[in-house]
């Protein structure tokens, strides 16, 4: 029996038939996320799924279970109230439960979950509770949400737009691309909210939160990304190392205009894989110095290099000193001395990148656990070496 079903708007038909296996969709206000995401439950409950949506109370899925209820009943379900609960015949299930209790949730296994309004929902439900719950069943999910800050939210968004996450998948979509809105109506409301929640609410904009070090990174995102070498260059390569579950990543500038030239990202390289790269890329633009991290594995690796005739700076990164080397960075993102390249997982670690009190003074600058920095570091240190009184000799 085919389900009587509103027809999906060309930007929620594209995030539908999108084969992403976690989608991350920020939208605006009134965008039609809910109709969406009641669709994809649907999609896997009918072909014997067991589904949940899951939103931060139950009276904001209210309308949603009784919208669930409303278009199965020609399916003749098990309707079960008291646990929100609809069982069809074939195996499949929709429940709809509220996430304001995480630790109640566990214990299922699921084939789909809908986290509506993900960015209220408690950060630790995805993370330790939902996905747990889809590892039998390789189960996906969707993630609905106006954004909240640059809060764990952002951090999944940041997760799709990651080229080297094929299972994540990040949409990005304000009010206005709703065809059935009325724009005079979504222009009204720009003269009558706060400037800051009609970014987040109907531009669907990760507004900048307390504790972010780099600001407005989107605008310094102005690099050509065809650069190539050229003899009045001086070109200058940071290093952050990283081998299986980091990255290493060299970050390339001119030092002359201020101006990212490339960025290599990789891992799963032995590390004489990795030396090789490095040189390769050195030599290929030819840098005056390549500033690397000596940490554990720096250290046996810019000796190496050095071995290799490459020119390399070691810094070592401290409490003291990685403070500094990050405020330089990002005071030069704000006077505008440096133009980023456009690429979506700089610029997402440059976003998410935090500075926080620590409970015994000081602070502590880092990415949200479960997320990398290795782009930022690698950055910082470029540029740390493009304003360093210390230079490599550079190759003959």
């Amino acid at each position: 029996m085919t389900l009587k079903l509103p027809p999906l708007h060309p930007a929620q038909a594209a995030i539908y038939a999108h084969p992403a296996r976690f989608k991350v969709i920020a939208c605006g206000r009134r965008f039609g996320k809910t109709e969406l995401g009641k669709q994809l439950l649907l999609h896997h409950a009918t072909n014997g799924g067991v589904t949940w949506w899951i939103s931060p109370t139950y009276g904001m899925a209210g309308q949603v279970w009784r919208d669930l209820r409303q278009v199965l009943a020609p399916l003749k379900p098990t309707v079960t109230t008291v646990e929100r609960r609809i069982d069809l015949e074939g195996g499949g299930v929709v429940a709809v439960r509220s996430g304001m209790t995480p630790d109640f949730l566990r214990g299922a296994g699921l084939d789909y979950a809908v986290l509506d309004e993900a960015a209220f929902l408690p950060a630790d439900l995805w993370p330790e509770v939902v996905r747990p719950m889809l590892i039998d069943r390789r189960g996906g999910a969707a993630f609905l949400s106006s954004p909240n800050g640059r809060n764990h939210f952002y951090h999944l968004y940041a997760l799709g737009l990651d080229p080297q996450q094929p299972e994540w998948a990040a949409f990005h979509h304000p009010s206005h691309d709703n065809p059935r809105l009325d724009r005079a109506e979504l222009e009204a409301l720009r003269a009558t909210l706060p400037d800051i929640v009609y970014r987040a609410e109907i531009l669907a904009e990760f507004v900048d939160s307390a504790g972010q070090v780099f600001r407005d990174v989107d605008l310094r995102a102005t690099a050509p990304a065809d650069a190539v070498p050229h003899a009045d260059q001086r070109v200058v390569i940071g290093v952050d190392w990283g081998k299986s579950v980091d990255y290493t990543v060299c970050a390339v500038i001119d030092a002359n205009r201020g101006v990212m030239l490339a960025l290599d990202r990789f891992n799963g390289l032995s590390w004489a894989e990795t030396r090789r790269r490095i040189a390769d890329l050195a030599r290929r633009w030819n840098a005056q110095v390549v500033w690397a991290e000596a940490n554990a594995a720096g250290d046996v690796n810019i000796e190496a290099l050095i071995a290799d005739g490459v020119p390399v700076c070691a810094f070592q990164t401290t409490a003291r000193s990685k403070p500094v080397l990050i405020d330089k960075l990002a005071l030069a993102l704000e006077h505008g001395e440096l133009a980023l390249l456009p690429d979506p997982v700089l610029l997402s670690e440059l976003n998410a990148f935090r500075v926080d009190p620590m409970p015994l003074g000081g602070y502590r600058y880092s990415a949200p656990a479960g997320l990398h920095d290795d782009t930022v570091i690698a950055l910082a240190l470029a540029w740390h070496g493009a304003r360093a009184s210390t230079v490599g000799i550079g190759f003959a």
